[in-house]
């Protein structure tokens, strides 16, 4: 049995290390939705080592940090399932109160219908939103 995040990965790639990667995830409803996967196949966070935790969480933070500051949402959630796919991975998905499906989990029935994201968020590019990952997290590190 395959596993799909140890086969591709998992979205457009915005920032990679020999560690984890950190993707976009294809959304037109919901543009800041990421993901931020480990490179290897561990499916949970006991599975690392606590400075691997650490690192892992780093990436997480920076992603949040990044659409924070780039696509300025009324929230951000985090959240690490693998129910589906059992390849640890986070998912950071920045959320707005006119979002198909806020307050409820992206996952939710939606309570409005599908359309065009509010101004500006769609047009963060994926060079913008990596260089920012890669300068949060050189400065994570440093």
């Amino acid at each position: 049995m395959g596993c799909e995040l140890c086969e591709r990965d998992g979205g457009s790639v915005l920032w990679r290390d020999d560690f984890c990667r950190i993707v976009r995830v294809s959304s037109i409803d919901y543009p800041g939705y990421c993901r931020v996967i480990l490179n290897r196949h561990a499916s949970e966070m006991t599975d690392l080592g606590a400075g691997e935790r650490e690192r892992l969480m780093r990436a997480v933070f920076a992603c949040e940090a990044a659409l924070r500051d780039l696509f300025r949402p009324d929230k951000v959630n985090l959240a690490s399932f693998g129910n589906q796919v059992p390849h640890l991975h986070w998912h950071v998905i920045a959320r707005h109160a006119d979002d198909r499906t806020f307050p409820d989990p992206i996952w939710a029935t939606p309570r409005r219908a599908s359309g065009v994201p509010g101004e500006g968020r769609a047009a963060v590019p994926d060079a913008r939103l990596g260089t920012s990952l890669a300068a949060l997290l050189e400065r994570a590190a440093g």
